[in-house]
């Protein structure tokens, strides 16, 4: 046993980065390690990459650096999409001693028997194409929410996309598995999960079981009061989906986030996307038809090679006509082994960034428009447990964020709340009403 050994995390990326952590994090305590805070002298530094961006290949090496200053003979363990990717460039990071790629970094303890430091780094790091199987995963740690990994892998290829290359191809568990994890979490505290994967409308993959047999399920799930979907491909995302989400389901928000990539056809096309511009506002009409209120977020990418000035324009102008509630906007960042960089004509980077600009900006007057349009109403806000300058924050199940006076007793409860005004921080101003005991 490992009782006098610290180890401590820290994740870059995505949401189901965040629930590997967790997952890895209690296998490392069951194994009798003790879990710490980064800054907290840890004899293991254990950090789960992400590599969507050139940004977070540096943010891992500024880690790194990090730890080192933090406790010199540190054991820094790096995992995740990076690992993978590119694992001896890592390796070559002074101050890393052990890479584990894909496949290995849920066997982590079997690599600790030695943890004195290293001149040269040990790699573990099978090839992608050995990576089959599907490794349940749940974020536990928040009171208040957790993310539920229903789906790993990507089968779809786009143009600028590293993941199929990091994360293998698409898998899942089955609906009865994923429903037990489901229930490992309800009898927590937790009363939110979000479901989060690669691409999760992809669940089944077109076998016996699909993603809206999923959903139906996980509504019959005891103990957990809401479910929200993280993120899902405007392709996968069907009327039956929509529909059940928005009018039957008791416990699925009625919230999407919907990756767009581009408002012009013709970068879809060049990106790989499996739509085109007009199936996307399908949806999002849809959507706003059954309920007006719901939010919708939007992915989009700028500077991607060839985008020309009427193409973006073409994008700022789609988006500004539909009727969603904020965007994510991704600068694009040229990545190895992806088709895009071998399309040339790349776009200067400074007129990246002053595009990404214009829609950073879109997106605030978005998501002020939808909080506007909300206010009146009333939400079902649930409270975390953050005391914030006296107030305390929360999430209605429309996505938006609201604050009141910090009560303990409300912490990780649902309340209904009526919307009053827009404060200064983009954050609502409401009148509490009444405690919820949900069901």
């Amino acid at each position: 046993m490992n009782h006098n050994r610290k180890v401590a995390f820290y994740t870059l990326g995505c949401k189901l980065n965040f629930s590997e952590s967790s997952t890895i994090g209690r296998m490392m305590m069951d194994a009798g390690y003790a879990k710490v805070d980064f800054d907290d002298s840890p004899d293991i530094f254990v950090i789960n990459t992400c590599s969507v961006t050139e940004n977070a290949d540096k943010k891992c090496k500024q880690l790194v650096k990090r730890a080192m200053k933090i406790n010199p003979k540190g054991f820094v363990i790096i995992i995740g999409c990076y690992a993978q990717l590119k694992p001896q460039e890592i390796a070559d990071i002074t101050g890393v001693d052990l890479v584990l790629g894909a496949n290995e970094k849920f066997n982590i303890v079997e690599h600790l028997d030695n943890i004195e430091k290293r001149e040269i780094a040990r790699v573990k790091n099978e090839n992608i194409r050995e990576t089959k199987d599907f490794i349940p995963a749940y974020s536990f740690g928040d009171r208040t929410r957790s993310f539920l990994k229903i789906q790993d892998g990507c089968d779809y290829f786009c143009t600028f996309c590293t993941i199929p290359l990091a994360r293998g191809k698409s898998r899942n568990a089955s609906i009865a598995e994923t429903i037990q994890k489901a229930e490992e979490i309800g009898n927590t505290e937790i009363k939110e999960v979000v479901l989060t994967g690669v691409n999760i409308g992809d669940f089944g993959q077109g076998g016996t079981e699909n993603f809206f047999m999923l959903v139906k399920a996980l509504d019959k799930v005891n103990g957990i009061d809401r479910f929200r979907i993280s993120s899902i491909e405007p392709n996968l995302l069907g009327n039956e989906i929509i529909n059940y989400c928005l009018t039957k389901s008791e416990k699925f928000a009625p919230h999407f986030h919907i990756p767009l990539q581009s408002g012009n056809d013709r970068l879809l096309k060049a990106m790989r996307r499996k739509y085109d511009r007009t199936l996307f506002a399908e949806r999002i009409e849809k959507i706003n038809q059954i309920n007006p209120y719901t939010c919708i977020g939007v992915d989009v990418i700028v500077g991607f090679p060839g985008e020309t000035e009427d193409d973006f324009l073409d994008t700022v102008k789609f988006l500004n006509n539909l009727d969603i509630s904020y965007l994510h906007v991704f600068t694009y960042s040229e990545r190895a082994k992806t088709t895009a960089i071998k399309l040339g004509d790349p776009v200067p980077l400074f007129v990246r960034k002053q595009r990404s600009r214009q829609l950073h900006i879109l997106s605030e007057k978005k998501k002020r428009s939808f909080y506007e349009k909300n206010i009146g109403q009333i939400g079902l806000v649930l409270l975390e447990g953050d005391n914030h300058d006296g107030f305390m924050h929360g999430f209605t199940e429309n996505y938006i964020k609201v604050k009141i006076p910090f009560d303990a007793s409300l912490i990780n409860s649902f309340v209904h709340v009526q919307h009053d005004s827009i404060g200064s921080e983009g954050i609502m101003n409401v009148t509490l009403l009444e405690k919820v005991a949900m069901a």
